[in-house]
């Protein structure tokens, strides 16, 4: 074993054994060998000799910093670029890292939500009728099994680049049943948003298919999700620089009577329903996390030089230091209402124009196409720095087509 109290002879002064180092640090003798063989905490001093470990008491501040971030659950490799950054590089990341977190922890309550909501609704039963009643024209599908109100989507998208921007990296799509924009970003941008959506289309194509529980249309979904993260991949690897190109993605595949929500990034859903507009996404973006516990106000987070940052995104391979890194995407279902009017839209839209307006321009307009019009329209007033993508989908009843 090796031995307790001060260094001598090679590992003079100030060094001391792993023994003692373990009692300053609140670390067993076990984790610091762990932790020296991943590279984490590397001794000051191995004696060539016998093999012993010594370490600066200087040392201490890092070991404790693997200690706390281990006891928040964070993974040793993302550990690993953490203890090799400054301070304020380092808060970045443990920020990033909770942020994460705490956006898919909200996504499993509101999953476990649901599931309490549909099991109590359904009295234990999570079997439903099938829903495959057809289509009612070309921009619409029905939605709801025999015997309900049979409803209609009336649907548009339009993309556009923007005044300031030479290339288009957004990418908006509007069928019967799929409603979905995605934002590229890097070299392999356009290629990231096209293919995230192009992988969609089969799944929305097919979903009404057969009697589906909530449990399996869930699953259904998760399938889509991971299908999209596979394209996107597929997308970059060509590139000189995978890593560094994705994109975003909100999609909503309708089956059913019910709406399939696909997220991830900071493209964002809004629902019009009853004259007001609700967003239904939340943005995976660092400003948004800052927002959310309090740190930074959300006129603030308007100018603040992070609000470009992503926490989670569709991209190629890991970066070595990521700050968008590639996860799953939030999944989760919701009862659709005739009259209700959904917008997807990019940051383009929603970054320089209000909700107010938003919501001023989506409720003037007539028809899904003139609403998608009089957003780009809006972002271009604005000053249209960047590529805009929105898609806007209305609820109708079947009989109003």
């Amino acid at each position: 074993m090796e031995r307790e109290g001060r260094a001598g002879g090679a590992a003079s002064g100030e060094l001391v054994t792993i023994g003692e180092f373990a009692r300053l640090s609140r670390l067993s003798a076990k984790a610091l060998r762990r932790y020296d063989e991943l590279g984490l905490l590397r001794p000051a001093l191995v004696d060539p000799v016998n093999g012993y470990r010594y370490y600066d008491p200087a040392q201490v501040e890092g070991a404790r910093l693997v200690a706390w971030l281990r006891r928040i659950g964070m993974p040793l490799s993302r550990i690993g670029r953490i203890v090799a950054l400054d301070a304020g590089a380092a808060a970045v990341e443990i920020r990033a890292y909770w942020a994460r977190v705490e956006a898919e922890t909200a996504a499993r309550r509101d999953l476990a939500m649901y599931l309490v909501d549909h099991l109590s609704a359904e009295g234990g039963a999570m079997s439903r009728k099938p829903s495959n009643t057809g289509s009612t024209g070309s921009t619409g599908n029905v939605l709801g099994g025999p015997g309900a109100v049979q409803l209609a989507i009336r649907c548009a998208a339009l993309t556009d680049t923007g005044s300031v921007r030479t290339t288009n990296q957004d990418a908006a799509f509007a069928g019967p049943r799929l409603l979905a924009v995605a934002d590229g970003f890097g070299e392999g941008g356009a290629e990231a948003s096209a293919a995230a959506i192009e992988a969609l289309k089969p799944s929305a194509w097919g979903g009404g298919d057969g009697a589906l529980s909530a449990a399996d249309l869930l699953n259904a979904l998760e399938d889509t999700a991971d299908s999209a993260s596979r394209a996107v991949r597929d997308a970059v690897a060509p590139c000189a620089d995978p890593d560094g190109s994705g994109t975003t993605l909100t999609a909503m595949l309708w089956i059913g009577s019910r709406l399939g929500l696909v997220h991830i990034g900071d493209s964002r859903a809004y629902l019009l329903r009853g004259g007001e507009l609700f967003r239904i996404t939340h943005d995976h973006s660092l400003v948004q996390s800052m927002i959310d516990d309090g740190s930074l106000s959300r006129e603030e987070a308007a100018s603040h030089p992070g609000r470009a940052l992503l926490l989670k995104a569709l991209v190629g391979e890991a970066r070595s230091a990521p700050v968008a890194v590639a996860c799953r995407p939030d999944v989760r279902l919701r009862e659709v209402l005739a009259g209700d009017r959904y917008l997807l839209c990019s940051d383009g839209l929603s970054a320089v124009v209000d909700e107010s307006e938003l919501r001023a321009a989506v409720i003037a307009a007539e028809a899904p196409e003139e609403a998608v019009r009089r957003l780009v329209g809006l972002a271009h007033e604005a000053g249209g720095p960047d590529n805009v993508a929105c898609a806007v989908a209305d609820v109708v009843i079947a009989a109003e087509e």
